[in-house]
């Protein structure tokens, strides 16, 4: 193929990819019906909260899981913390029996989420009664800063859920507590709030319909993937990648939740996404503790490469859900192939040549191209406005989308970011600083 067919192909194909994909969530989430509620009693209920240095947030989240679901264990695994964290949740269970604190030390803390949550998994194992019924135990791994919608465990025990046997693992909604927060910012002017506000915003679309509507097509495709907060899987499924892969979550995973869905997958177990309930956790208005989740993500995706042959070979997957995990495997691959072609032409076109030629006789393509790339984004906005901001203008559910657009250039940088720290052999795990901690609280990395 010759470079300058290249050039006019390339943009084509991952265009078309994005367009194809897009067109399916967006149909999945105008096609949505409500999900049935089940019977909560039926099942016995186990919170994981993951902790390192949460004393913040850590005593609200176990007091509202505690109180909002009575009939619910709490386990909480302290991850080393250096601040208060232990001691909170060590006051907190001895009052309350249903409050577990699993503690961990270094060297064997602080090497990532799953490592905590199989430490868990181990802890659960030996407080569970052997003759116990281990296909109604349902394990549900919430943020240290995450509450749940009231109504949740009725929708994942309902028969689109947990009310079907084959089920392994319920991924509910994701949505951002701090939404209306007209200050997220104390110490910032005016024009630093406002650009928080709408960072926070941006996150909260992202999840409310973008992620929902893909999460809906990957319900039709069956490859939904398990989130980091709200995830619901059953025991026995767990027992099950525990007996295969020595342990339920990868220790070495930058995306252990996804992981986790991947092996269920692999292992036969359906999984599904339930959108009418929820669980909320605290946007990021901060640009670099933003960028260094994002970081971990899109280097966690390209680590799920490794994956492909896998699902490819795999009789649990059908044809969609394999051309799914692949899209989603290889994005950030793309995004950086993107960038580079992008660099490559900006370079053509200040030295010249044949090469500037193509590229300047392919304006209207690169005009027609980049229209193309906005509409998407135009037409979730007024989607988000109308569903989760109705007292909001028109006008601004359009100046959402547009910035949902904007919103969506990190992901060249941290796609970038991602492949750099692959390379150079980085694959910690960053802790993501709450809202409430300040820049220089103890040894809690922003990027490791």
């Amino acid at each position: 193929m010759s470079l300058s067919l290249f050039l006019y192909v390339f943009p084509f194909l991952l265009l078309a990819g994005f367009l194809v994909y897009w067109a399916g969530s967006r149909h999945a989430y105008a096609r949505r019906r409500p999900s049935e509620p089940g019977d909560p009693a039926v099942f016995d209920w186990h919170f994981l909260v993951p902790c390192r240095d949460e004393e913040a947030v850590i005593a609200t989240t176990v007091t509202r899981l505690r109180g909002g679901f009575p009939e619910g264990h709490v386990w909480v695994i302290d991850d080393a913390s250096d601040d208060l964290t232990a001691p909170i949740v060590r006051a907190l269970a001895e009052r309350d029996p249903l409050v577990h604190l699993v503690s961990r030390r270094r060297p064997d803390a602080r090497i990532g989420k799953g490592a905590a949550l199989n430490a868990a998994y181990a802890a659960l194992n030996g407080h569970l009664d052997p003759a116990a019924d281990r296909s109604r135990v349902i394990v549900c791994v919430v943020d240290a800063d995450g509450q749940l919608s009231p109504g949740a465990l009725a929708r994942v025990s309902g028969p689109e859920a947990f009310g079907d046997p084959e089920t392994g693992g319920v991924q509910i909604g994701v949505r951002m507590r701090n939404v209306e927060d007209e200050r997220p910012l104390d110490h910032g002017g005016r024009i630093a709030n406002a650009y928080a506000r709408l960072l926070i915003r941006m996150q909260d679309a992202e999840f409310a319909v973008s992620n929902t509507g893909m999460q809906l097509l990957r319900r039709r495709t069956g490859s939904v993937g398990l989130g980091g907060n709200g995830q619901f899987t059953r025991l026995t499924a767990l027992d099950r990648i525990a007996a295969a892969e020595r342990r339920p979550w990868q220790q070495d995973a930058l995306l252990e939740d996804y992981e986790l869905g991947l092996h269920m997958r692999l292992a036969g177990y359906r999984l599904t996404h339930v959108a009418d309930t929820w669980v909320t956790q605290e946007a990021l208005p901060y640009t670099r503790r933003f960028l260094t989740q994002r970081t971990r993500w899109a280097q966690g995706n390209i680590q799920c490469v490794r994956y492909a042959g896998r699902i490819v070979g795999s009789r649990h997957y059908r044809a969609g859900g394999v051309l799914e995990s692949l899209y989603t495997f290889f994005q950030p691959i793309a995004h950086l192939a993107t960038l580079l072609l992008t660099l490559f032409m900006l370079l053509a076109l200040v030295l010249g040549g044949g090469a500037a030629e193509v590229l300047l006789s392919a304006w209207p393509l690169a005009l027609a191209l980049g229209l193309a790339s906005v509409v998407p984004f135009l037409l979730w906005g007024p989607v988000y406005r109308r569903e989760f901001a109705p007292d909001r203008s028109r006008v601004k559910g359009l100046l959402w989308g547009f910035a949902l657009w904007l919103y969506a250039y990190h992901l060249f940088i941290v796609s970038a970011r991602g492949f750099v720290r692959l390379v150079r052999g980085r694959t910690g795990w960053a802790k993501t600083r709450r809202n409430a901690e300040t820049a220089g609280v103890g040894p809690v990395a922003t990027e490791s």
